[in-house]
């Protein structure tokens, strides 16, 4: 098989197939290397040093045109597996693998497709979610379902969290789904075309907290964007980015029913000793535990406070767009 796939939840993934004996992996599709860090440095994509450091064949084209389709077929792959990769297979791509191609959707199918499912399930604040294995197809997402687990949301995940649950529960789904495939006993159903919903590639901008939402629907937004885009607001004039936050359901002191009867939505009203830093939002209130100021680095909303003083009182506003 062909293993296609570039951040790091898709390395994670790797490892697992390379472990599982029945597997052979004979070559791993990822992108090209690109510039990290202060100076630059072209650095290969977490699934290539992965698979370079399983001795597997790496890769890294720009676009899967002839020469791309050249190598790969040289290796005679039988089946392609994906888990994102962040390309879009062609027909004459697909025609290299005689058994076709499988990917692993960290979502449940038709719900969500397309390039963000995870920061949509929880934006959208589902109940529940799930991973599906399906059959690659010509559009996006809608391949016949192979495998599929669901699993209850809680309101207090993250992107990253989720993805990495994903990463490690798709390794045992995909090696499972091959497995079947190779004796003849696979098992899929099609895709219901109602109930189908998309998720839209995320954009920088998109971070941008508005204060007059409910602290329901923020505290979503922040832990969707994390770790990307990242969800971000202002405070005189800096640019503070939040990690993590819930909805603040318990009693309030004294500090925060003064500063309560006048404050706009975004005013900082307190810091609660067990859960963080209180902001006032449309309807609610946020408590906020992980923040940073624009280049500096992450930290728990306790570090924060020791060089933040006098912070009860400000007011968060939306950033101006030359200062993203």
């Amino acid at each position: 098989m062909i293993y296609a796939g570039s951040p790091e939840i898709s390395a994670t993934v790797l490892k697992y197939l390379a472990s599982v004996s029945s597997i052979e992996i004979v070559g791993v599709l990822t992108n090209p290397p690109s510039a990290k860090g202060r100076h630059k440095k072209l650095t290969p994509t977490p699934t290539a040093q992965m698979a370079t450091s399983l001795n597997l064949t790496v890769l890294e084209p720009e676009y899967l045109r002839a020469s791309a389709r050249e190598l790969i077929s040289a290796l005679n792959p039988d089946i392609l597996v994906c888990f994102s990769y962040g390309k879009i297979f062609g027909p004459k791509f697909m025609e290299l693998f005689p058994k076709g191609g499988i990917n692993l959707h960290p979502s449940l199918l038709p719900r969500w497709r397309g390039c963000a499912p995870v920061a949509a399930a929880i934006l959208a604040q589902d109940t529940e979610t799930g991973i599906s294995v399906q059959r690659v197809a010509q559009e996006m997402d809608t391949g016949d379902i192979l495998l599929q687990t669901r699993f209850p949301l809680l309101g207090t995940e993250t992107a990253a969290s989720l993805l990495e649950d994903t990463a490690q529960k798709g390794g045992p789904m995909l090696a499972s789904v091959l497995e079947q495939i190779e004796a003849g006993t696979e098992k899929s159903f099609r895709q219901s075309s109602s109930g189908s919903t998309y998720s839209e590639m995320l954009k920088k901008e998109d971070g941008a907290i508005d204060w007059k939402k409910s602290a329901s629907e923020i505290s979503a937004k922040i832990r969707a964007f994390n770790p990307w885009p990242g969800a971000f607001t202002c405070i005189n004039g800096k640019m503070l980015r939040m990690h993590y936050a819930q909805v603040f359901n318990g009693n309030i002191c004294e500090v925060c029913e003064n500063l309560l009867q006048d404050a706009t939505p975004g005013t900082v009203l307190c810091a609660n000793k067990k859960n963080g830093i209180l902001i006032q939002c449309g309807r609610g209130i946020l408590s906020v535990t992980s923040l940073q100021w624009q280049s500096k680095k992450a930290m728990s909303w306790k570090e924060f406070l020791n060089g933040a003083h006098n912070f009860a009182g400000s007011c968060c506003c939306e950033i101006e767009k030359d200062k993203k």
